[in-house]
């Protein structure tokens, strides 16, 4: 059976910071950045790409819909 990896892209200048995402994140793949966008919240980013499995439990609970999760299915 093949497995399935994720991987997610954040628009950054559209996040507000809330962690929601962060919190729905099963493998804690997603963390908060130290740097700010123009707008001064500190943004979503994913931070152990290996982890993501593209649950997309992220975009589903992100209020403002900046997450897009793409999924590939990679042989064993």
């Amino acid at each position: 059976m093949a497995k399935v990896k994720g991987a997610i892209v954040v628009d950054v200048e559209r996040c507000k910071g809330c962690e929601v995402c962060r919190v729905a994140c099963p493998n804690e793949v997603i963390a908060m950045s130290a740097e700010v966008n123009h707008k001064g919240y500190h943004y979503a980013f994913q931070k152990n790409q290996q982890d993501c499995v593209g649950c997309a439990n992220c975009a589903v609970v992100c209020p403002d819909g900046v997450i897009t999760v793409y999924r590939v299915k990679v042989s064993d």
